[in-house]
């Protein structure tokens, strides 16, 4: 299972969110060249990169920023936030993304995404699916797409989608453990998709319990910020 640090942006600053909600603003760093340096430095190789100013706005805002983290760290990077065009891929690819999570758009005109997903290659795209219940939210989590993350999942997956992050905006931000039952669902009925759950990891347990579950991958956050789960700890996971 890889383990997946997170860094999200507002102003160019690492911040994070309680569920979603961006008056429930924490910045933790100014620099987040300096928080992916010292995830580096730590011994993980990937990062889960979040533009929400993006992602409210419908265009990617912190260009500059994915340019100091690809340019200035090995790890690898995936990008998402405010992705709405073909443009943006290529460019975000350019300028060396490893992967580029698309949401709201995969919703809005998922055909669009699935020529992307053959322009591109599955592995260079990223399902991003939002689920509070069952359906699914788009527009930084500010919109009800009315969809269940089953339907979602199907359609894409027979359009060649590989791996989806699916974030429990439940569980997310709050510290109090991820939504293991949803991930155990998702790998039983999607055994073929690397899934990649993300919200709600509090400690290390947290991370056995989702290793169990089948999942390809687990995004960290707020605990790693909080000092809940050290970077020494996830090395050794």
């Amino acid at each position: 299972m890889r383990l997946i640090p997170a860094i999200d942006l507002i102003d160019g600053k690492c911040v994070r969110l309680t569920q979603g909600d961006y008056t429930l603003k924490k910045i933790y760093n100014e620099n987040p060249l300096e928080v992916a340096q010292r995830f580096e430095e730590a011994g993980l190789r990937h990062l889960h990169l979040v533009d929400l100013d993006g992602a409210k706005a419908g265009k990617v805002v912190n260009w500059k920023v994915v340019e100091s983290l690809t340019t200035r760290t090995g790890l690898a990077i995936d990008f998402g936030g405010g992705v709405k065009t073909k443009d943006d891929i290529r460019s975000l690819l350019e300028l060396g993304v490893r992967q580029v999570n698309l949401g709201s758009i995969a919703v809005k005109n998922p055909e669009l995404v699935y020529e992307w997903i053959e322009d591109f290659g599955s592995h260079k795209i990223i399902l991003s699916a939002d689920v509070k219940g069952m359906f699914v939210q788009i527009s930084g989590w500010q919109e009800n797409a009315s969809l269940t993350i089953d339907k979602l999942v199907t359609d894409f997956h027979q359009n060649g989608i590989a791996t989806v992050v699916c974030t429990d905006i439940d569980t997310d931000g709050m510290l109090r453990g991820p939504n293991v039952k949803l991930y155990e669902r998702l790998t039983a009925s999607f055994p073929k998709i690397d899934w990649i759950a993300s919200g709600g990891v509090s400690s290390i347990g947290d991370l056995h319990e989702l290793k169990k579950t089948g999942v390809a991958g687990a995004i960290i956050g707020k605990a790693i910020y909080e000092g809940r789960i050290t970077l020494e700890e996830l090395a050794k996971f």
